[in-house]
């Protein structure tokens, strides 16, 4: 409150003043009669008595009266003010929200010191502003709301009912999500084409701390505005986070990772291949040897990384005040308890990343590959093209190398995915093998080509691929990106693969099956076939770089990425990420619970999560990182979901210009209270007038009646 609004709120003091005016108003003394006051002469009276307060409500009026000038006063210095749309001409208006419920929207405002006590966090405000919003809306109005929590969802579809808005409002939480601004901007577009409305807008409520520092900034298209309307969002301060925290025999292992500084930041000169690189990838190489010292020094100085049992702790070690991203070993003392909880000292800018539970052979996902690195190898050398590609995607994923497929499925359980690249073809004990591996959920990814066409006598693919394998050259020279949406937008990138030949497979290989993508021609090019519990994929053309560039185009990383995360969510790893999913092909009941825990003191509570039937699968996707039970048909596993590791890189993505325009809108007063006060104080002085009409007559007629 400015010292102008408080001198004019002091006005209200003057309250006192009709106090006094009824107190030292005096009246005529009172006449007794006494005889022999007769024998006296008469004197004019000197001495009268000071009333009380008599007139009450003449009183009231008077001080209510009073106290109303001077909010009068102060009404029009007063700034309360909320977000507001500005219109074009009074038009209807189309209006996408876009709130970020991710990990790092839980940072408090004003925590840039790194203290992480400020006030309200990001996401509160986030909220207060859409519901801000949603209250200017008019009937005419369009609204939709996306959560950019990753992956990016629609909460509420384009609509006219306001009263919808309020009510998808009123359910968005907080989340340990990862953010997805880019998904999330996609869909808020979707949701606004078409729509009658010609003002369509994007309102964009987030940290812009994506991971993507720097990516392309945001900005709006010729036919849909972006409005990024709140500065104070704006991602800023240090944060340090546990991601990764598993248990080995007598050893913890915990991954630390530390918010980058902003300077480190890729500009838009930067190399492609700099800036596209997932956030991961970018804190990895900083942290090594040749980083400066003084990266990630205000996070981690002065922290230790404590393993707790209880309140007890059971090992220590301080951080290095230079950490970006760490894995820590501690010895663990004979004895431990199998409840054990890793925490960070000290404070930050997130404080629910600092914490996480230490789970019992959590290891890497484990991926078995099967590939003749003497017709997948590249001329400069290295391994195969395939295990490069994993290796530098950075899954969290380990790559196992195998001469064969085994023939015994017990070879291939601690295996969550398989790639077999170019088999010809499988012996009846490999296909019983793999087929009840695959049966019990496990994912594999076969490349067919012309070794697979020649498959000898008592070989096949059967059931895994049903029919038989052809190989042919290939009148089309790549893959239809319409058709190839599973692959996202690196998809073009096969549309001119240029084949020397390709493997053809019959209709019944399609069968109860999903094709992923197309050949040009519309022939299956990556086909997707449930089989039990699990998955198997099939693409009608290998890895060989001698037969075409597949393996080297981005659409391959895609592939890949997609394959090991299907293997992670359909429990192959027992740790993920929050926001993924678990998918439960062939389970017929299904509990999944979040185990809340007590300070480190153990489980306090269950809270089970809704399973949702998405074509006809089963799926539960976490939003909280922390520890969950689920039980399969009966049989119990303990799993758990971590923070997203490019979530606590706090450095915000740029904003182009137009998208902090002044004519898209900005904050408004939202009450002004001057006419109402208005009228109260003409009619208080009616009243008053009114009062002392009453009050004139009735003197003379008391005075005749004394």
């Amino acid at each position: 409150m400015s010292f102008v609004t408080l001198g004019a709120l002091l006005v209200a003091l003057l309250v006192g003043a009709p106090v006094a005016a009824h107190l030292l108003r005096r009246r005529r003394a009172e006449e007794r009669p006494f005889p022999p006051a007769r024998l006296v002469p008469p004197t004019p009276p000197t001495a009268r008595r000071r009333s009380l307060l008599e007139d009450r409500a003449l009183f009231a009026t008077r001080a209510v009266s009073v106290l109303a000038l001077a909010v009068l006063g102060a009404t029009p210095l007063l700034r309360c003010s909320h977000l507001s749309l500005s219109r074009r001409a009074g038009a209807s208006v189309a209006l996408a929200i876009v709130v970020d419920d991710s990990l790092s929207m839980r940072a408090r405002q004003g925590s840039g010191d790194g203290a992480g006590r400020a006030g309200a966090s990001r996401f509160e405000r986030a909220l207060t502003a859409a519901r801000e919003l949603a209250g200017g809306l008019a009937p005419g109005d369009a609204a939709a709301l996306v959560l950019a929590g990753a992956p990016a969802r629609v909460a509420l579809a384009s609509t006219t009912n306001l009263a919808a808005v309020s009510e998808a409002l009123a359910a968005v939480t907080p989340s340990d999500r990862a953010t997805d601004l880019d998904g999330a901007l996609d869909l808020a577009r979707d949701l606004l084409r078409g729509l009658p409305q010609s003002d369509k807008r994007i309102v964009l409520l987030s940290d812009l701390a994506d991971g993507a520092p720097g990516a392309a900034p945001i900005a709006g298209t010729p036919d849909i505005a972006t409005w990024v309307p709140l500065r104070e969002l704006e991602a800023a301060g240090e944060d340090c986070g546990i991601v990764r925290a598993d248990r080995s025999s007598q050893k913890a292992r915990i991954r630390v990772v530390c918010t980058a500084p902003a300077a480190a930041a890729p500009g838009p000169d930067a190399p492609a291949a700099e800036r596209d690189a997932p956030a991961a990838e970018r804190d990895s190489s900083a942290a090594a040897p040749a980083a400066p010292a003084a990266a990630g020094a205000s996070a981690a100085a002065g922290r230790s990384l404590e393993v707790r049992a209880g309140d007890a702790v059971i090992g220590k070690v301080a951080l290095d005040p230079a950490l970006r991203a760490e894995e820590l070993t501690l010895d663990l003392p004979s004895g431990t308890p199998e409840f054990l909880i890793a925490a960070l000292t000290g404070g930050d800018a997130i404080a629910e990343d600092d914490r996480a539970p230490i789970i019992s052979a959590g290891g890497p996902l484990s991926i078995a590959v099967v590939v003749d690195p003497a017709t997948t190898h590249v001329e400069t050398g290295g391994p195969p093209p395939l295990e490069q590609a994993l290796s530098a995607l950075d899954l969290d994923a380990q790559i196992r190398p195998l001469p064969s497929v085994p023939e015994h499925a017990d070879e291939l359980a601690s295996h969550a995915g398989l790639i077999v690249d170019d088999a010809p073809g499988f012996t009846p004990e490999v296909r019983r093998s793999l087929a009840a591996w695959v049966e019990r959920g496990g994912v594999a990814l076969l490349t067919l080509g012309q070794r697979a066409a020649a498959a000898p006598l008592g070989a096949g693919f059967e059931p895994l691929v049903p029919g038989v394998v052809r190989w042919s050259a290939s009148p089309a020279r790549g893959v239809d990106p319409a058709t190839a949406g599973w692959l996202g937008p690196s998809a073009a990138s096969l549309a001119d693969v240029a084949p020397r030949g390709r493997a053809t497979l019959g209709a019944e290989a399609s069968e109860g099956a999903e094709v992923l993508a197309r050949w040009t021609d519309g022939a299956p090019f990556l086909v997707r076939r449930p089989l039990g519990r699990g998955v198997v994929l099939f693409m009608t053309l290998p890895l060989s770089t001698e037969e075409s560039d597949v393996a080297l185009r981005p659409a391959f990383l895609s592939l890949l990425d997609g394959f090991v995360g299907a293997a992670r969510a359909r429990g192959g790893a027992r740790r993920l990420a929050a926001g993924e999913t678990w998918t439960f092909d062939g389970y017929r009941d299904v509990k999944v619970e979040r185990v809340q825990v007590d300070r480190g003191q153990g489980p306090a509570g269950r809270e089970a999560l809704p399973v949702a039937e998405v074509e006809r699968r089963l799926r539960v996707s976490p939003p909280l990182a922390g520890l969950y039970e689920l039980t399969l048909d009966g049989e119990r596993s303990t799993r758990v979901v971590s923070v997203p590791e490019r979530e606590i890189d706090l450095r915000p993505r740029r904003v182009a210009e137009s998208a902090r325009a002044a004519e898209l809108g900005g904050m408004s007063a939202s009450i002004d209270g001057s006419p109402y006060v208005a009228l109260l104080l003409l009619a208080l002085l009616a009243a008053e007038l009114l009062l002392r009409a009453v009050g004139a007559r009735r003197e003379p007629a008391e005075a005749r009646a004394g």
